[in-house]
């Protein structure tokens, strides 16, 4: 059982559209109304592949019940705790070639108490659990070490947890010695400070998240796929997206599958990058089931030639 914690979910509605041109009124094609945040995607995605799963996340408002509501009536396990602010609504535009523009909003300001309750339900339902999985931005209130603190916590414990956030929240999550890093390559360049032209700039900057404390580092490279650096050495795989439609939640779906295979080697990895093309190939930030997975699609490679540069185009996942 994998138990998912998201101090900043959402509720997501993505919009496709022909064409997205900026001061025009533009009729949808189709919309989609889902339950968000990266963690709450994880738990989804694992649910949807028959994988148990916990999301522990805050709701306020009638958005954080209306997010309560549609994760139940998936079939999602939610450990929900009120908090004063009201859950928030982000918008997704998606475009026919795969062209995705995100409107998030910041979020409602969680309070030390709230981030304390929070943190005492996970400790309560992570003495079961294989995994525990701490997603998404930090909410506005609290500091970028809150991940940080909550791994610290639960590594004592002898749990295993990843996290999969950005900025000064992902160097914490590192220095407190997460179990797993999966950030995109975005947020790697980010958090080490240099950009990243090829795969051996994504090694190095993994190696660098590693040299910090961190144990496993998972990088997603959106069309370049994905790179995984840990103590037994590098491994890229790349798998391809015939009709691409919405990236929202592809490194989510990409985490789900690369923990419920196991966590460990390429064999792991392939699951991950299966589940990560099969999310970018539906509607919406909707996660995919087995009927959805193509698996021999996935091209892995432990000797990756590391000074193919990474594509300039895509999206990041």
């Amino acid at each position: 059982m994998i138990v998912t914690v998201t101090l900043n979910p959402s509720l997501d509605r993505a919009v496709e559209v022909d064409a997205l041109t900026r001061g025009e009124v533009i009729r949808a094609t189709a919309a989609h109304l889902d339950p968000g945040g990266k963690g709450v995607n994880v738990s989804r995605a694992l649910l949807a592949n028959g994988v148990p799963s916990v999301a522990v996340l805050p709701c306020g408002g009638d958005e954080g019940g209306q997010l309560v509501r549609l994760l139940k009536a998936e079939g999602v396990e939610v450990l929900a705790v009120p908090i004063t602010g009201r859950t928030r609504s982000n918008i997704t535009l998606a475009e026919p070639d795969g062209t995705v523009t995100k409107v998030n909003e910041p979020g409602p300001a969680m309070f030390r108490a709230e981030f304390d309750e929070i943190t005492d339900r996970v400790l309560t339902r992570a003495g079961s659990a294989d995994w525990v999985v701490l997603c998404g931005s930090v909410p506005p209130g609290l500091p970028d070490d809150a991940y940080a603190q909550l791994c610290r916590r639960l590594r004592a414990a002898g749990i295993r947890v990843a996290v999969d956030t950005s900025g000064p929240a992902l160097r914490e999550a590192a220095l407190a010695g997460a179990t797993l890093l999966k950030p995109n390559r975005d947020e790697l360049a980010e958090v080490v400070g240099t950009p990243l032209a090829d795969l051996g700039d994504v090694v190095e900057a993994a190696q660098q998240l590693r040299s910090w404390g961190a144990g496993t580092v998972v990088a997603s490279l959106g069309a370049d796929g994905a790179v995984l650096v840990d103590a037994d050495g590098v491994v890229t795989g790349t798998c391809p997206v015939v009709r691409p439609r919405s990236t929202v939640g592809a490194g989510d779906a990409l985490l789900a599958g690369f923990l419920a295979a196991g966590a460990h080697g390429a064999a792991a990895l392939a699951e991950g990058l299966a589940w990560g093309a099969a999310a970018v190939s539906l509607p919406g930030s909707r996660m995919p089931g087995p009927a959805d997975l193509i698996r021999h699609n996935v091209a892995i490679h432990p000797q990756p030639d590391q000074l193919r540069p990474l594509l300039r185009s895509g999206p990041p996942s």
